[in-house]
């Protein structure tokens, strides 16, 4: 049960500069109820210093029923991207001292939930793979040496092989919104980028032909949300703006 419902005001508890008010959405399918927000107190003297640090103690100390996804705490899983009041990044990223006393915790946004903050991704992972992500050659090769490339080639690779694939930028994206059973969204372009312009690799044009399409990538209107987002400080729009070039 809940260490606050939804209808208790906060002010019941004593505030100082060392508690600050979580509140999270809610909604479980188990159960006939809409979603609804549950509000926490939360004692930074008692905790660690990052919003994901207060979502474990939520859910080791007040709800065990709480529900979200972690890995590996220091951002290169990508399995804690939630909204968190209004941007989407990584919760082992972000210090609790950057907001307010009174925060909200969100799902990523204008995506199926399967639970409170789990967003489902089998349409995201689905796209993903549908660009190949992975070499492809028709050379013959000898697998017992390295497939090498030199320094500039692999100057190319530096802000798309560090995507995490979190999924922050594409459900900040308006376009991905609207259209994201056709539109691949700019975390799987930024993707299909790296393996683009992989010199190892010798299928280029057979995946600029599979991206040459009115919805899979000129859906993007280069409004931007994808990079001003990214907790990895990486650059999808930009990204997507090449691969157009390329189709030029």
């Amino acid at each position: 049960m809940n260490f606050l419902t939804k209808n208790l005001k906060l002010n019941t508890f004593k505030t100082s500069s060392k508690t600050k008010f979580l509140r999270i959405y809610r909604w479980n399918p188990y159960i006939n109820q809409n979603p609804w927000f549950s509000f926490y107190p939360i004692y930074l003297n008692k905790t660690g210093p990052m919003i994901l640090d207060a979502l474990n103690y939520v859910k080791h100390y007040y709800d065990s029923t709480l529900t979200f996804r972690r890995s590996c705490r220091e951002g290169i899983c990508g399995s804690c991207s939630m909204n968190i009041d209004g941007t989407n990044t990584l919760a082992c990223l972000k210090s609790i001292n950057s907001f307010s006393n009174f925060f909200t915790v969100y799902p990523l946004p204008h995506m199926y939930i399967i639970k409170d903050l789990v967003p489902d991704l089998t349409n995201f992972y689905s796209q993903y793979k549908s660009i190949h992500p992975w070499l492809k050659t028709t050379i013959s090769k000898n697998y017992n040496k390295e497939s090498l490339q030199s320094k500039i080639d692999r100057l190319e690779l530096d802000g798309l092989y560090e995507c995490i694939l979190c999924a922050c930028c594409s459900s900040s994206c308006p376009s991905y919104w609207w259209n994201q059973d056709k539109y691949l969204g700019p975390a799987v372009l930024l993707q299909a980028y790296r393996w683009i312009v992989d010199s190892r690799d010798d299928q280029t044009v057979n995946r600029l032909k599979f991206l040459n399409h009115k919805m899979r990538l000129f859906r993007c209107h280069t409004i931007m949300n994808c990079s001003k987002t990214c907790p990895k400080s990486l650059n999808p729009g930009k990204a997507i703006a090449l691969i157009k070039h390329k189709l030029f």
